[in-house]
C-alpha cells in the first residue's frame, strides 16, 4: 500500500472531523501506480450513498438482500458509494408489470427484459439512451460492445437503449417428456425418434391414456408449426416472415396456412384433455410447473435438454429429449433475448452504468453477484460453483436468480452442477451448425409510432378471438378463423404490414 504524506493525513482527519466519512481503501483506489490523485480532488469527487433500484423476474429467493448488501460493500471498496434495492417480479406477469409501472412515470434504475416486452418498453420510450453515457460511464463495456457490434440489437432510430447479452445460443425446441412415468406405463420411444407434430400427438396420446388424471402440457400446437414451417417470428403483434425467403415478406400470423392446421392438432388436444385448460389464462410458469413434477410434457431448448442438471425438485424425475425437425433452419438468440436497461426516469444512470463497467472487469463482483457468499448460497470446489449442502436449482437460496442472465459475462462464468466444464462453448458450438441460422433481421428494432392504435386493436383481437382460436377451445375452427382474419383485415392490417415492411426493408437496405 503507498505511504501518505503528513499533509494528507491531517486532511483526512480533518475529513472524519466534519462527519464526512469515506472509506480509506475508495482513496487508494483512487490512485494509480504512478501518481495519486490530488486530495482536493478525491473530497469533491465523495458523494452520499445512493440507492440504485433494480428489477428482475421471478421468485426472490431467501439470502438475495444479505448478498446484495456484501455487493453494495465490495463496490464501495471500489469507489462506487451504493446500495441496491432488489425486486422481482413473478415472470407470468413480468412484461404487463414493467410496461404499466413505465406508463405510470414510476422511477428506477436498471432493469432486466428480453426480446418482446423490450422492444415495447422501447418503442413506447421507457428507456433512456445510451449513446453518450455509455462510452462515458461504462467504457470497458462500450468497448466490448464495439468488438462484437451487438448494440445495434438496441437500438431504435439511432438511439441505444439497452444493453445486450453475450453469449451466443440457439433455442430450437425440443419435445421433453417424463421418462421415469413413461417407462413405468411401457412407452419407450426409440432415441431421437419424437421429430414431428405427429409423433408428438402420438406420445402425447400414450401419456394420457396411462396417467388420465394428471396434468399432461401447457404447450399448444402452434410452436410445432413454426419449427416445421421455419417461420422467423419477429416477436412483434403475431408478424412474422420465412426463413428461406430472400425479400422477408413480412406476413401476419393468422393468415398463414398452418395455421389452421395448427389450431386443428389444438382441439385434438384440447378435447382430449391433452392440453390443459388453465394454460389459456397464462398464469402459470410452465418451467416451474415442469421442475415441480405437474406436468408430464413440454418443450424446451438445447440448452436445457442437455444441462447436467435440468432442475427438478425431486431427484428421482428423469426426462428424455428429442430434436424437432432436425433438419429444418431455426434462427439463433437475438442479443436481445436477455437485455439490462436502464428506466429514462432514472435518477442515477452514471452509477448504474459505473456498476455495469466493474462488472464487466472484475470477477470477485461477478462471483458476488451471480453466485452469491462462498460458503452461504455456494460452494467452490477448484473452478466448480456448487449447491452448498442439502440446496439444489428448485431451492436453492440464491443461486440461479431470475434475470441474472443479462449480467453474463463468457470470461468470468464458472462451471456449475447446471452447467459443467465448456458447457457455454458447445452451446455456441451447437449454433454454428449448418441448420441453425443468424437471423437475417437479428438487429431489427421495429417501432410502433405510427401505428400505435392500429396495434392496439390488433392485440385486443387476439385476447378476444385468437387465443381462443390457438387454444382450440372453438367450436367450429375454420368459420372463427375465417371471422379473426376478417376482422384483423378490417382492423387495417395492410397498413399495419406495410409500416413493417417499411422499416424491414430499411434496415436489410443498410445491413445487407
Amino acid at each position: 500500500m503507498p505511504s501518505i504524506h503528513p499533509w494528507k493525513v491531517r486532511i483526512l482527519a480533518l475529513v472524519c472531523v466534519t462527519m464526512i466519512v469515506i472509506p480509506a481503501v475508495y482513496f487508494f483506489s483512487k490512485t494509480s501506480s504512478s501518481e495519486r490523485v490530488d486530495s482536493e480532488e478525491w473530497m469533491q469527487d465523495a458523494k452520499p450513498e445512493v440507492t440504485l433500484k433494480m428489477y428482475f423476474g421471478g421468485e426472490k429467493k431467501a439470502a438475495t438482500d444479505e448478498v446484495w448488501r456484501e455487493v453494495s460493500q465490495y463496490v464501495k471498496s471500489k469507489g462506487l458509494n451504493v446500495k441496491f434495492s432488489v425486486n422481482f417480479i413473478p415472470w407470468t406477469d413480468y412484461s404487463s408489470k414493467l410496461l404499466v409501472m413505465a406508463a405510470a412515470g414510476d422511477r428506477w434504475d436498471l432493469n432486466f427484459d428480453s426480446d418482446t416486452s423490450f422492444r415495447q418498453m422501447a418503442a413506447r420510450g421507457s428507456y433512456l439512451p445510451l449513446n453518450t453515457l455509455l462510452p462515458e460511464y461504462a467504457p470497458h463495456l462500450n468497448e466490448r460492445y464495439k468488438s462484437d457490434g451487438t448494440l445495434l440489437s438496441t437500438t431504435l432510430d439511432g438511439e441505444i437503449l439497452g444493453l445486450p447479452w453475450a453469449i451466443k445460443m440457439n433455442q430450437r425446441p425440443y419435445a421433453v417428456w417424463r421418462a421415469d412415468l413413461a417407462e413405468l406405463a411401457g412407452i419407450a420411444p426409440p432415441m431421437n425418434s419424437i421429430q414431428t407434430v405427429e409423433d408428438v400427438d402420438t406420445l402425447l396420446h400414450q401419456l394420457k391414456e396411462a396417467y388420465p388424471d394428471s396434468k399432461l402440457s401447457l404447450v399448444t400446437a402452434l410452436p410445432f408449426y413454426f419449427i416445421r414451417e421455419e417461420w422467423l417470428d419477429l416477436e412483434f403483434h403475431g408478424l412474422g416472415c420465412y426463413i428461406g425467403d430472400p425479400e422477408m415478406k413480412v406476413r401476419a400470423i393468422e393468415q398463414q396456412p398452418f395455421y389452421l392446421e395448427a389450431a386443428l392438432m389444438s382441439k385434438r388436444w384440447n378435447q382430449a384433455g391433452i392440453l390443459n385448460p388453465d394454460s389459456i389464462l397464462g398464469l402459470e410458469d410452465s418451467a416451474n410447473q415442469w421442475r415441480s413434477g405437474k406436468l408430464l410434457f413440454t418443450i424446451t431448448s438445447h440448452e436445457w435438454a442437455y444441462a447436467a442438471d435440468p432442475g427438478f425438485i425431486d431427484s428421482a424425475y428423469r426426462q428424455q429429449v428429442s430434436l424437432l425437425y432436425p433438419e429444418k433452419r431455426q434462427v439463433n438468440r437475438r442479443p436481445t433475448s436477455n437485455v439490462i436497461a436502464i428506466n429514462r426516469n432514472s435518477e442515477h444512470p452514471d452509477l448504474a452504468l459505473r456498476f455495469l463497467d466493474l462488472l464487466e472487469t472484475d470477477r470477485t463482483l461477478f462471483d458476488l453477484v451471480i453466485y452469491g457468499m462462498e460458503g452461504k448460497t455456494y460452494k467452490l470446489e477448484g473452478d466448480t460453483v456448487r449447491y452448498p449442502d442439502n440446496l439444489n436449482f428448485s431451492t436453492s437460496n440464491y443461486m440461479d436468480w431470475g434475470g441474472q442472465w443479462g449480467f453474463w459475462k463468457p470470461q468470468f462464468l464458472r462451471p456449475t452442477e447446471t452447467y459443467p466444464g465448456d458447457f457455454w462453448n458447445k452451446e455456441a458450438t451447437f449454433a454454428e451448425l449448418p441448420q441453425n441460422v443468424d437471423s437475417p433481421l437479428g438487429g431489427l428494432m421495429l417501432s410502433d409510432y405510427k401505428i400505435g392504435k392500429a396495434l392496439e386493436r390488433r392485440d385486443e383481437l387476439y385476447e378476444d378471438l385468437g387465443k381462443a382460436i390457438e387454444y382450440g377451445m372453438e367450436g367450429n375452427i375454420s368459420d372463427a378463423i375465417a371471422k379473426y382474419r376478417q376482422r384483423q383485415m378490417d382492423n387495417g392490417l395492410e397498413t399495419i404490414i406495410a409500416e413493417v415492411q417499411r422499416q424491414v426493408d430499411q434496415y436489410l437496405l443498410f445491413n445487407r
